[in-house]
């Protein structure tokens, strides 16, 4: 399939899938790890203030990370569905446009970024303890949004053609660059936050150079050439781009928004309570991996075998995914209940914290078991490329319910700190059924195809 051995729509369903998903599930984790130690190196040297310092300045680089996976999210499901359906002429169009768009937006927030800083920082709360390192994080982590955009944009493009591998590679190159200068920066160097800055945009920069590379090297695969006329943005592939990226990155907008309002209600308790956050947030993503993993792999096979009309192996996808994501959130729900401040205990050494901490695994438990509901199902509305659905879920699920639940359990139960966490722990079950409901309804079978525009 156009010169990738990445053809989704052969082979038996399970084992396609497992093979497709497992370096996708390790890239993750391993891109949440070298985040994961920016927060352990920071916190063992510095303390809760350089804890704090680095989760609230690292807040625009979480927002828009997922508005770069969002768009490039929608430039796989779009290059899936050609791939599948052997368009190969829209093909390349999809893959310049895209790659043109990603850079002109990383660009753009990397300026706005820069710019308002303060005004950002001061919005959500961020204590004055932590303000100077957040602001020298927030400034270096924006100049390499280009990176992570970039990486993204070549991340999408091999994923619609079914190849999960490079992708993977990229990012243990990121990892150990991460890793290494993390460890440099902060310790002889005595860098502070901004150390884990530098080595978190340097490691992005790495593995957006390795996706170049290898899309240079082996352009006929691609029909990839460095001539202005293949990063020419179609109109066509432009518009299906965006009206699947655009709603997906607003809501990832909206939905990190919310989570700035339940942050800085949560840093308005104090230091125990905001340094418990950041590590609880950091520990969340890092926890539920799988369920991402199989949402970005389920949502490439879905793509390719609804572009080829093979709908009960889309189908089959779907209930695989649910059942092994449901299987793994039961084998995370009893380590993180059984060993609670031994896991908190790794990020910080303040028992308060530690303490608080415990309580936070336990309610994550409830979001682990909804997020594999969610996730899993809500591929069907993904990659059958029903931008509006999906948009409208995700307001549901990131803003109505995780902001509507956080405002009744902390001012009207009167839960405090813990009504946030609660909320966002239940804001997913709604959403969950109305993918269940789209996908049981077969209605995704009758949708009109992107690649059929």
């Amino acid at each position: 399939m156009y010169g990738i051995e990445g053809d989704l729509t052969q082979g038996p369903v399970f084992q396609s899938l497992l093979l497709f998903v497992g370096p996708i599930i390790a890239a993750n984790l391993i891109q949440q790890l070298y985040s994961l130690v920016d927060l352990m190196v920071i916190g063992h040297y510095m303390g809760s203030a350089g804890t704090v310092g680095v989760s609230t300045g690292g807040e625009i680089s979480d927002m828009l990370t997922p508005v770069a996976t969002a768009f490039g999210a929608a430039g796989q499901i779009y290059i899936g569905q050609l791939a599948g359906a052997r368009e190969h002429k829209k093909l390349k169009q999809a893959i310049g446009t895209l790659i043109s768009i990603m850079v002109i937006g990383s660009l753009l927030f990397t300026a706005i970024t820069i710019l308002f800083r303060g005004k950002i920082l001061s919005l959500i709360n961020c204590p004055q303890e932590a303000f100077i390192q957040a602001d020298n994080y927030m400034v270096l982590t924006a100049l390499g949004f280009p990176f992570i955009f970039g990486y993204n944009a070549v991340a999408g493009v091999l994923r619609g053609l079914g190849e999960s591998k490079r992708p993977m590679i990229f990012i243990i190159i990121a990892a150990v660059v991460n890793i290494f200068l993390d460890i440099l920066l902060v310790g002889p160097f005595r860098m502070e936050a901004a150390g884990t800055a530098i080595a978190t945009s340097i490691s992005q920069f790495a593995s957006f150079f390795a996706a170049l590379v290898y899309m240079s090297k082996k352009k006929e695969r691609f029909e990839f050439e460095w001539k202005p006329s293949y990063f020419r943005i179609h109109r066509e592939a432009a518009e299906v781009i965006f009206s699947l990226g655009v709603p997906q990155a607003i809501r990832s907008l909206l939905v990190r928004v919310s989570m700035l309002y339940v942050n800085a209600g949560v840093n308005s308790y104090g230091l125990v309570e905001s340094a418990t956050n950041s590590v609880g947030n950091k520990l969340q993503k890092f926890l539920e991996v799988y369920t991402s993993s199989f949402s970005q792999a389920g949502s490439a096979m879905v793509a390719q075998n609804l572009g080829a009309k093979k709908h009960d192996r889309a189908s089959r996808t779907i209930w695989y995914s649910f059942y092994i994501c449901t299987a793994l959130a039961a084998i995370t729900s009893v380590v993180v209940l059984l060993f609670p401040h031994q896991i908190f205990g790794i990020f910080t050494k303040d028992q308060s914290v530690q303490e608080m901490g415990g309580v936070y695994l336990k309610i994550l438990v409830i979001h682990l078991f909804l997020s594999a509901l969610t996730s899993t199902f809500q591929v069907m509305v993904i990659g059958s490329g029903f931008a509006s659905l999906n948009f409208a879920i995700g307001i549901l699920d990131g803003v109505v319910f995780k902001v509507g639940l956080a405002l009744v359990l902390v001012h009207g139960f009167g839960l405090g700190v813990y009504g946030y966490w609660w909320g966002t722990a239940f804001s997913r079950l709604v959403p969950g059924m109305i993918c269940l409901y789209y996908f049981l309804s077969g209605k995704w079978k009758t949708r009109k195809l992107l690649s059929e525009r």
